[in-house]
């Protein structure tokens, strides 16, 4: 895990994975006995959110912070002010999953002159380029500027996590490395990691799609 920076922030279209991204990251940070806490900022999309990573969280002794009404029948764009402690003392790395689009990132927003100031954080973009609206490195610039207007953070890295769900074979995931790579010279931002399942790299591989996997400077 080199370069990792006290404040990890996963932000991205809707549908493009960054609420399991932002769950695995921090609990790959605790088995390397990092302290971490991770906050749910999703505000708009009710259905996938960290909240529902609850119980796994807690048997691995990772603080959540969410809305207070995630995962009930009400659903109010209310953050709780615990969130501020997360960006304000230093002495644990936070992970935030921030909501879709440039609506969910608004509530990063009211961090953002705390994280600015700090400015030990990356922001993340995850892609993936078989979701509406996200097909192409040019629709993803559309959406990332939005993204970054409405939180006042810049984009740090860029994060391929194209799939299709259950269906993604290995293929899937290599076919969108060429518009990952374009969105990368296009934003001038490096590509910090490519998702893959585990179960589809081809057994004696593990070496070779572990290098196409974590990438140079993060993961």
């Amino acid at each position: 895990m080199n370069n990792t920076k006290r404040i990890s922030i996963f932000c991205g279209h809707y549908g493009s994975g960054k609420t399991n991204i932002a769950v695995n990251y921090a609990l790959s940070l605790k088995e390397q006995g990092i302290p971490v806490r991770i906050a749910d900022l999703d505000i708009v999309n009710p259905y996938f959110r960290t909240k529902d990573s609850a119980d796994e969280l807690e048997a691995a002794g990772i603080p959540l912070i969410s809305p207070t009404f995630a995962n009930t029948n009400v659903d109010l764009p209310a953050l709780p002010q615990e969130l501020y402690s997360l960006v304000q003392q230093t002495h644990t790395h936070a992970v935030m999953d921030v909501g879709g689009d440039d609506r969910g990132a608004y509530a990063l927003g009211r961090y953002a002159p705390y994280i600015r100031e700090e400015n030990n954080f990356d922001l993340f973009c995850v892609v993936n380029f078989y979701r509406p609206l996200t097909t192409t490195p040019e629709e993803v610039m559309e959406v990332m500027a939005e993204i970054e207007a409405a939180a006042h953070l810049p984009f740090t890295a860029i994060i391929n996590n194209s799939n299709l769900g259950e269906a993604t074979t290995l293929e899937d995931v290599l076919a969108t490395n060429e518009k990952c790579e374009a969105l990368s010279r296009m934003t001038g931002l490096p590509i910090a990691a490519t998702c893959l399942r585990a179960d589809l790299i081809p057994a004696g591989d593990e070496q070779k799609y572990m290098a196409l996997t974590l990438q140079k400077k993060y993961f």
